[in-house]
C-alpha cells in the first residue's frame, strides 16, 4: 500500500494519454460486472483516486458514457482502457496496468461478486460486494461528493 500522499503517474500504451493521481493509493479493486468484463476482456483492475487526476497530455483520450452513472476513458490512438469516472464526481479509478510503477499494491476489494464468472478467481480475505452492495457503496461516494459542494 502506498498510503502517503503522492502523485502516480502512467500512461496509455502508446503514450499519447498521460495522466497524474492526486492523493493517496490504497490498493487495488476489481470489477466483476458485465459491462466492465465486456470493456476490458475479464475483471477490471483499478486503483480509485478520491481527489480525481490531472491529464498532462490528452490528445487521444476518448470518453465513453458507459451508464447513467459512469463513463470510462480510453485511448482513440492504441485502445488501452484508462479510467472509470463517477460522473459529477472528481472519483476516478485509473486501469492498475496503466501505472508506471506499481509496486507495494495489494488487491483489496473486488465489486459486483455475484457477476463473477467461474472460471477465474482470486486467493486471499478481502471484501467482496454483491452488485446490490456495491450500488450501496457508489451512493455513499455520491452523497459525500453532495456533502463536499455544501
Amino acid at each position: 500500500m502506498i498510503d502517503a500522499p503522492s502523485n502516480t503517474h502512467g500512461q496509455c500504451h502508446c503514450g499519447a494519454v498521460k495522466f497524474e493521481g492526486k492523493g493517496p493509493v490504497k490498493g487495488v479493486d476489481a470489477c466483476h460486472c458485465a459491462t466492465c468484463r465486456h470493456l476490458n476482456g475479464g475483471p477490471y483492475m483499478g486503483v480509485g483516486f478520491h481527489n480525481g487526476i490531472t491529464l498532462t497530455q490528452s490528445d487521444a483520450l476518448k470518453w465513453y458514457e458507459s451508464s447513467a452513472w459512469a463513463r470510462r476513458g480510453f485511448c482513440g490512438e492504441c485502445g488501452t482502457s484508462l479510467f472509470y469516472n463517477l460522473k459529477g464526481s472528481a472519483f476516478t479509478s485509473v486501469s492498475s496496468g496503466c501505472l508506471d510503477m506499481p509496486r507495494g499494491l495489494t488487491l483489496s476489494r473486488e465489486y459486483f461478486i455475484d457477476e463473477k464468472p467461474d472460471f477465474y478467481d482470486f486467493s486471499g480475505e478481502r471484501p467482496r460486494l454483491t452488485a446490490a452492495e456495491a450500488f450501496a457503496s457508489f451512493q455513499k461516494l455520491d452523497a459525500q461528493k453532495d456533502d463536499d459542494n455544501d
